[in-house]
This record gives C-alpha cells, structure tokens and sequence, in this order.
C-alpha cells in the first residue's frame, strides 16, 4: 500500500469524501436539522476567501449531496458509505448536529431508536441476499457527525485494505446500536473506551468474525 496514503480507522476515513469540496462546519445548527419533510439540508453558501474545512467532516458535505442520498425523511439522512467495508455498506445520520456518541443525551433516545429501525428497513430490502448484517457505530470515529453503520458481514470490498479496517468492525471498537440505546437509557450518557484502548483494539491480530481463528488469511 503506497505509504503516502493516509490509514483512517473509520470504514470512510480512508480519505476525505470531497477533500477539494469540503466546507467547515456551520455554526447554524439549521444546515443540519431541517424541518420540512421533504426537503434537504441546505449547504451553507461559499464566501470569497473562506477557509476550506478539515477531512473529518466531510461527512456533513456527503450527506448535503442530494446525489447521495439514498433514503431521507425529517429526522435522518441515509447515504451509501463511500469507500464500503462490505457488498452493502450504509451510513444512517441525523439531520440535527450531534458530533460523537459522546454527545449524546437522553433527550436523543428517540432519534436514535428512529436510527435503528431505519438501518432495520435497509437490511430487510437486502433480505434474498442471504448475507449477515450488522448495526452499530464505532466508539471513537475519525469522522465528525454520529453516524450509523448499517454493513452486511461478507467484509468482501476492495476498500477494505488494513488490520484498523478489519479491526474496527469485527472488535469491539464496532458497538452496536441496541447497546448504544441500553447504555443511554441505563446512564443518561454513553463512555467509549479511553484513547489508548481503543488504539489497542484497532491493533488486535488479525482474527476471523466467523470462526475466530487467528489469522484472516488461513480462513479467505
């Protein structure tokens, strides 16, 4: 792998979505919560001489793409994840800005149960393909804004290519969505694991999700 490439640990952090494109985060929290059922968020217009955003959120540009969008309504927007871990590989997020599990609150309980059943529609439209499908989010993501990962479990892309992108879907650095909701109802507030354990996990060895031999590369 050419070494000049950067390795993300997110499922779509293996570069910017629109590294050219894409904008900072707009302190109107309206470019994201948009109250009309049918229409999209609104991208916040360019100013001569502004500053270009970081890689992390380019998210908030893929989503504002009406291109991308694949499934909308008032409460999320449901976008195909740009560089899949999988044959089918979704991302579910919200209109309102809420920028990691960490920013979590109880008051978000019912967006993120309207979250789950929405990644539960998309893996019953895929039901004939016979494959495996998991929902949850990584603990600690690279890219900013919570977003669902909705990803059938053949894990047969070409855009997975490293130990972190295994790692982070087939390790507990993946939490599924149904104890994301159980710890916020239980706690008022979800904890990832502290940074050096999550390094730690996206480090695991190499190691089969199905029959959890040590070594991908015996089993594929």
């Amino acid at each position: 792998m050419d070494k000049k490439r950067r390795d993300f640990s997110d499922s779509e952090d293996e570069m910017p979505h629109n590294p050219k494109t894409v904008q900072r985060k707009h302190k109107d929290s309206s470019v994201f919560e948009n109250k009309g059922a049918s229409s999209s968020p609104t991208k916040p217009p360019s100013k001569p001489g502004e500053r270009k955003g970081h890689w992390s959120m380019g998210l908030l540009q893929s989503m504002q793409d009406p291109a991308n969008q694949i499934d909308k309504d008032d409460k999320i927007i449901i976008i195909k994840d740009k560089y899949p871990k999988a044959k089918y590989h979704y991302l579910v997020l919200p209109r309102v800005s809420i920028p990691s599990l960490k920013s979590l609150k109880t008051s978000n309980l019912d967006l993120l149960n309207h979250i789950h059943r929405k990644g539960e529609e998309l893996v019953k439209k895929h039901k004939s393909s016979g494959l495996e499908f998991q929902l949850g989010y990584h603990c600690v993501p690279s890219m900013s804004h919570l977003h669902l990962h909705v990803i059938s479990k053949d894990f047969n892309s070409p855009s997975l290519k490293t130990k972190k992108h295994w790692n982070s879907f087939t390790t507990k650095y993946f939490v599924p969505s149904s104890d994301v909701i159980a710890e916020l109802e239980r706690t008022g507030r979800v904890n990832p694991p502290a940074a050096s354990q999550h390094k730690e996990l996206l480090q695991t060895p190499l190691r089969c999700h199905v029959c959890k031999l040590p070594d991908r590369k015996s089993v594929v």
